[in-house]
This record gives structure tokens, sequence and C-alpha cells, in this order.
């Protein structure tokens, strides 16, 4: 099975209130689960990686088969840190990127990807509505 995910992190302040929102679709384009949800205080690049860690615990809930996945963040810090070409120097991100390297790893095949915010409007919809529902 093949998934596209698209995720985003919001925060207004850097801490501040934040939130994050993802999709996960099919490879023919056919969504098949969103989310967004408030997570309280905290900075933007937790809610960021909250938001991968957010839909990767979905798809391991809920997805009984190997999975192929192409992930899609506007975060280039997130893409490149979990592809494994930046290294991960803040400490109080390292437990969250190590859970979501596990996870990876149990799925097979995924492949971290920076896009532009441009191309990513609904994920970014949802942490925001997320945000301003609080």
């Amino acid at each position: 099975m093949k998934l596209v995910i698209f995720t985003d992190g919001a925060s207004r302040g850097n801490p501040g209130p934040a939130s994050y929102g993802f999709t996960i679709s099919d490879d023919k384009g056919k969504l098949v689960y969103e989310h967004g949800k408030y997570i309280g205080e905290t900075t933007n690049n937790v809610a960021e990686y909250t938001a991968v860690l957010k839909a990767f615990e979905w798809i391991e809930k809920n997805v009984k088969e190997k999975v192929e996945i192409k992930l899609y963040a506007d975060s280039k810090l997130v893409a490149e840190q979990l592809s494994g070409r930046y290294k991960v120097k803040a400490v109080h991100l390292k437990p969250i990127i190590a859970d979501i390297r596990l996870m990876a790893m149990e799925f097979g095949d995924v492949l971290f990807t920076h896009i532009p915010r441009e191309q990513n409007t609904r994920a970014d919809r949802l942490a925001n509505e997320a945000l301003d529902s609080r």
C-alpha cells in the first residue's frame, strides 16, 4: 500500500499556543484521513514533529499491511532531519525524532520531502483551524 502524507505544525509565538495538522491520502489522491489538534504551549518545531508523529501513529493503528510512504512537509528542518541529511542538535527534539524514525523503519520505505508552503495548504488549514478553535 502506498500513502501520501502532508504535515504542518503551527505556533503563534515561539513558544506559544500550538497545533498540528496532517492529511493521509492513497497514491491516487483519495483522502484516507485528516486531522488537526491543538496541543498547548510549545515551539513551532515541536508542533511540526508532532504532526509527523501523529500521522505515523494513525497509520500504525489503522493500516495492517506494509506501507510505502511519501511524506511532505513545508518545514525544511523536519524533512532534512528525518531524512538524516541534517543533524539533530536540539536535545528536546531527539526523543520525538527517535520515535518517528523507529516507526519509519517498521513501515518500510519512507521518503521525507520538503515542499513550499503554498503546496501544503490543506495541512496548514487543519493546523490553523485547530489553533483557532482552542
